[in-house]
């Protein structure tokens, strides 16, 4: 049996699964200021170089962290039937990952190098399903994407961002079947 990478400061050492658990917590507890590889390390009792054995920077951290919570958004599309239908499912799981995690998708805008991966892979999906349907899919894409954004990331009023209470998303999913009326138009 192999020991875990990583020198612990006071522990057995880390794995790239703790660090990804540990990240996204502090992520949706302090955000993107308090997610930094020194309060990391700190959490997980290692030195802050032992992080940089399983992930190349801060950066890489966030696209490692958005591949596991966006992962599930992709999953299964192919099987759905129309383009409507997929384009739907595709955004309906977005926004609820967004809804869950809104600080991950906040410090995915703060941090342009941390767009890469399955958030990649979201977009260029959903553009492809969109040039099937209109002959402006990135002005469409832009507007369902922000759509999603915009009502899974509510405002508390005073600037700061905070997650949704309540796990109700009919008034997302209803508008979006407008968006989604609209453009069939």
């Amino acid at each position: 049996m192999s020991r875990p990478r990583g020198r612990p400061a006071q522990g057995t050492g880390v794995t790239r699964e703790m660090i990804l658990h540990a990240a996204l917590a502090l992520l949706d507890e302090r955000g993107g200021q308090g997610l930094g590889m020194r309060a990391l390390a700190s959490r997980l009792g290692v030195t802050p170089m032992s992080l940089y054995h399983h992930v190349e920077d801060h950066a890489g951290l966030l696209r490692a962290l958005s591949d596991e919570v966006y992962a599930k958004v992709l999953k299964g599309i192919e099987a759905h039937g129309t383009c409507r239908e997929d384009i739907r499912e595709i955004l309906i799981r977005y926004h609820d990952a967004v809804r869950r995690h809104p600080q991950l998708t906040l410090a995915i805008f703060a941090t342009p190098a941390a767009f890469a991966g399955v958030t990649r892979e979201i977009t260029d999906r959903l553009t492809a399903l969109l040039q099937t349907v209109t002959p402006e899919p990135e002005l469409w894409r832009d507007i369902l994407i922000d759509h999603a954004h915009g009502s899974g990331l509510p405002s508390s009023g005073d600037g700061t961002f905070t997650a949704p209470t309540a796990p109700d998303d009919s008034a997302y999913r209803r508008a979006l079947d407008c968006l989604l009326d609209s453009l069939a138009t």
